[in-house]
């Protein structure tokens, strides 16, 4: 069976909603770090079969297939295929494993995963509002009518944190350790070889002259302080406020893999390589705690244990989620989310998988460790999981 392994994987900043990216179109944004990989790593695009993009909002500047759109935005070769996934938040973490399973099967040799969402643009829930009907439909609506049925997810955050009897003290503490955690990562330049500088543009799509090469939404200056006068976000009496949440984000990113075999005919030096993935269906009401059967199954399956593990990246949708799963697997904090996450950091959607991938992989290197887990709930009560190893 042929190896699947990441040349490379690069991101553009996070924008904050109404922020520096604001002024991209969706197709061009998702279409830059498809060109940084063909550029930073002197390929061929001609050799790329596939991009495999995860977009969640698809309406609009994100509808009629992206992935294919941002490749030929990108400069490709009409050859260029592509085509668009939507495992909610987990979509291009999704679309990476689709890519290494393809070469791993000996159907494919170069294949691009990635994610974009400009949720400034196209904003989270526009597809559910465009007047084409509802999504759920009516027997899945019946078949959780007696429970309140589907609920936004910040409700399923505020039931996650009753049912792990989580405090909102907690909850903030683990936001504002996100915050100083990534702000240390940006002073220390961690960042840097996988962030590919953006120009900004006006609300018009005209460039400004300036560039932008951090993530906007670290907040240097936040403390527990400010982070305990915010309201609840979703609830009266609730815990869950703005600032344990993750951040409406613009962003895009994308991972370079290819076969083993192939990297070595074009003198490639892999980063890393796919090790394990898995998958895990729950409740889709509570929704968010896929992560912990996701992990349980990845590392069960494959002879792991946490302690294995030298970097974990789980997504911060809400820091409840994180503290949930920290309670169930009782991992080594201080090898998680170590230069912040989607709370600091942003949750550009459909772009997170290979945010938190690049972000993974960059970080094993630093660190000189050797496995990583990646793990993200989704909408719908799903979760993804993937271990790479660092090369």
């Amino acid at each position: 069976m042929e190896q699947a392994v990441i040349i490379d994987v690069v991101r553009t900043p996070g924008g904050k909603r109404g922020g520096k990216l604001s002024g991209w179109h969706a197709v061009d944004l998702a279409s830059e770090p498809l060109k940084a990989l063909v550029e930073r790593n002197d390929l061929d695009p001609s050799l790329i079969e596939d991009v495999i993009m995860g977009c969640v909002t698809q309406i609009g500047e994100q509808s009629v297939n992206i992935a294919r759109n941002a490749a030929l935005a990108a400069g490709f070769p009409e050859s260029v295929c592509g085509t668009t996934i939507d495992r909610q938040c987990g979509s291009s973490q999704q679309a990476a494993a689709f890519a290494a399973q393809a070469i791993m099967s000996g159907s494919q040799d170069v294949v691009i995963a990635a994610g974009v969402e400009c949720m400034t643009r196209v904003p989270l829930g526009a597809n559910m509002s465009s007047g084409s009907g509802v999504p759920f439909g009516p027997a899945m609506t019946e078949r959780y009518w007696e429970r309140g049925g589907i609920v936004p997810q910040g409700i399923s955050a505020e039931m996650i944190a009753e049912m792990w009897s989580l405090s909102r003290e907690e909850l903030d503490s683990y936001s504002y350790r996100s915050h100083m955690r990534a702000q240390q990562a940006r002073a220390e330049r961690r960042f840097d070889r996988e962030i590919i500088a953006i120009d900004v543009k006006d609300p018009q799509g005209k460039k400004t002259g300036e560039i932008i090469d951090y993530d906007e939404g670290i907040r240097a200056d936040t403390t527990i302080e400010k982070l305990a006068s915010l309201k609840p976000a979703f609830t009266d009496g609730g815990m869950v406020t703005a600032g344990n949440s993750s951040q409406i984000t613009d962003g895009a990113s994308a991972a370079l893999i290819m076969s083993e075999s192939m990297a070595n005919r074009l003198n490639l030096k892999p980063r890393a390589r796919f090790v394990a993935f898995s998958l895990a269906g729950v409740d889709p009401i509570t929704m968010l705690t896929g992560p912990i059967p996701a992990t349980q199954k990845i590392l069960s399956k494959n002879g792991f244990s946490i302690h294995d593990m030298d970097l974990i990246e789980i997504n911060e949708a809400f820091a409840s989620v994180v503290l949930a799963w920290e309670k169930e697997l009782k991992p080594d904090m201080d090898k998680v989310n170590v230069n912040g996450g989607a709370i600091s950091l942003g949750h550009p959607l459909g772009a997170s998988g290979t945010r938190l991938l690049a972000t993974l992989v960059n970080e094993l290197e630093r660190s000189g460790g050797r496995l990583g887990l990646q793990t993200m709930c989704e909408g719908g009560g799903l979760a993804n999981a993937t271990i790479i190893e660092r090369l």
